[in-house]
């Protein structure tokens, strides 16, 4: 059963989101059986500079620096609760299409779901960014990938439509933002929704996978 999970590498709720379907696999019996694919989704696909994260925010939803950082204090609490240790003081904010691609390439050498822990943990607990060529192949280099074949792929166009149909797709089966999770293409889930979701959508999804194979 194939769970794909539509995501942007600069979103904090698609990390908590990432570390609480992976505590709904680990107490599930057929995790074993189970793939997590990533799919891309921007959320600034117009973006042309890389600036503040801070600055952008306030910008976006027209507010005070000080609710800006009361609002990333309350993300950082939140994802202190699955264990991760957010920085977002220092985070920038730009266009991620090159870290997308990177992903999606990632996926044919067996390396996506290492490289897009490592691209998380990277941005949100030691605030490095991701949007220049040298930002990827660093963080890619930190997860075994060859520094020359990661230049060779983002000096390309490699996996450019990719991004593009990724995100159509998303918008053709409703989601309106991430994170969103849809299992065996068939159920979905919006949001980093609580543990409970995750376990019963799980639950509820491989009973249908399972009867499919029945018939």
């Amino acid at each position: 059963m194939i769970i794909d999970v539509w995501s942007d590498v600069v979103c904090p709720w698609c990390f908590i989101g990432k570390r609480r379907l992976e505590k709904a696999l680990a107490g599930f019996a057929h995790k074993d059986q189970i793939t997590i694919r990533h799919r891309a989704f921007q959320l600034q696909p117009d973006a042309k500079i890389v600036e503040p994260t801070h600055k952008h925010l306030a910008e976006k939803y027209r507010m005070a620096p000080e609710q800006v950082k009361e609002m990333q204090a309350n993300v950082c609490a939140i994802a202190d609760g699955e264990g991760l240790c957010y920085n977002l003081d220092e985070t920038l904010s730009g266009n991620t299409f090159d870290a997308h691609r990177l992903l999606l390439w990632a996926a044919t050498i067996g390396k996506q779901d290492e490289l897009l822990e490592s691209m998380y943990s990277s941005y949100f607990e030691k605030s490095r960014p991701l949007f220049s060529h040298a930002d990827l192949v660093s963080v890619a280099v930190g997860v075994g990938i060859d520094a020359d074949k990661v230049e060779e792929i983002l000096l390309s166009d490699a996996f450019a439509q990719d991004v593009i149909a990724d995100r159509n797709l998303a918008e053709q089966l409703g989601a309106t933002g991430v994170p969103f999770f849809v299992f065996d293409m068939k159920y979905g889930i919006s949001g980093a929704q609580p543990l409970e979701a995750f376990t019963g959508t799980l639950e509820k999804a491989w009973e249908d996978f399972q009867a499919q194979i029945v018939q």
